[in-house]
């Protein structure tokens, strides 16, 4: 494999020989490598999938500068992501006018899991991804690209949600009334976030928008959170958006397809092991920004509910699906998740404020 992609690793600035290069890691959308040179430093090698990712010089900006603002703000270099330029002084390389790749420092003595073996590292992710907001807090979040155009935008999701009701391609509608009814009955909330950011009343940050355990390296020995990668969602958001779908993803009982719904819950005590380690780690947000992570959320989980059944009305051509009917019932485990938030809504508001003072 060295000798395959020794082409491409000579456009990086790497100071020694290669010595080896191997695929690495279990990713699905890129392609991905582990780079050993002749004193054993590591680095990872990635072919970027430009058909998920439209614009690579947004994409990548984003992430040098985000990630060379982190640098100068970390005592262990260990907690930042950091690219391995091209010899030319770019993020990445786009060689011979159809492959985008990039490289960056293996983080050293790490682990990386793909769910929380304990409530300490859901705990850890939570460190992780509060300390990433409290960073980047005085970054200016407008210069970065909206790399994906109404990411979190929930009532655009909504627009599209009852375009799909509308057209039912796949005359799927009639049999959905109870999901499309729950959805419908929650509309007029979706704008909650988007109007007070337009408002002002809550400052534009820097969001990962992808909070999930396995894009936290833990240190290897002490379980202790050191950075959060995979930052090819970066982009300027609310940090409630954040919050909110580590809430939606994280605090669940049970998988996002669960088809026995007496299995999901929204965990109060997951909720409050998640809060107590981002609000720890994140004491910058604003009093309007603490107020609105139950609402984060809530609206997360409804906005993913969303868009999950629109694309079964649609006929499964968004989310990738291993069986018929998988997006139904992924809508329907976030809608019982949005439920069961509002049986306990009270409890997360006071978890909230206890977590706050």
């Amino acid at each position: 494999m060295k000798e395959q992609l020794a082409p491409i690793l000579a456009h990086f600035a790497l100071t020694d020989e290669v010595v080896s290069c191997e695929p690495f890691g279990h990713g699905h959308i890129n392609k991905t490598y582990l780079v050993v040179t002749e004193p054993g430093d590591r680095f990872i090698l990635q072919q970027v999938n430009n058909m998920v990712f439209k614009d690579m010089d947004g994409l990548m900006n984003n992430i040098a500068a985000v990630t060379e603002y982190l640098l100068e703000r970390v005592d262990d270099p260990r907690e930042v992501m950091q690219l391995v330029r091209t010899r030319d002084g770019k993020p990445y390389l786009y060689y011979e006018q159809r492959e985008f790749w990039r490289m960056s420092r293996y983080v050293e003595d790490s682990i990386c899991l793909q769910l929380p073996e304990t409530t300490a590292d859901f705990y850890e992710s939570a460190v992780a991804f509060g300390r990433f907001q409290q960073l980047l807090q005085d970054f200016p979040a407008h210069t970065l690209t909206e790399t994906i155009p109404h990411f979190h935008d929930t009532p655009d999701r909504y627009r599209a949600f009852r375009r799909s009701v509308e057209s039912d391609p796949m005359g799927r509608a009639a049999c959905v009334q109870a999901e499309i009814e729950f959805a419908l009955a929650r509309e007029e909330e979706a704008a909650t976030l988007v109007d007070l950011l337009a408002q002002g009343k809550l400052p534009l940050r820097v969001t990962h928008n992808d909070t999930k355990m396995n894009n936290v390296m833990l240190d290897a020995k002490t379980r202790k959170a050191l950075c959060v990668i995979d930052l090819d969602t970066v982009m300027p958001g609310l940090s409630v958006y954040d919050y909110g779908d580590s809430i939606r993803f994280g605090a669940s009982t049970a998988a996002e397809d669960e088809t026995d719904l007496s299995k999901v819950e929204m965990s109060l005590d997951l909720f409050r092991t998640y809060t107590e380690g981002f609000l720890t780690a994140c004491p910058g947000l604003t009093e309007l920004e603490r107020q609105m992570l139950p609402v984060g959320a809530k609206l997360m989980t409804l906005e993913c509910g969303v868009r999950f059944l629109a694309d079964y009305l649609d006929g499964d051509i968004y989310f990738s699906t291993h069986y018929e009917g998988q997006n139904l019932d992924r809508a329907r485990t976030q809608f019982k998740l949005v439920a069961d938030m509002e049986a306990k809504w009270q409890q997360m508001n006071d978890i909230v404020k206890e977590f706050s003072k």
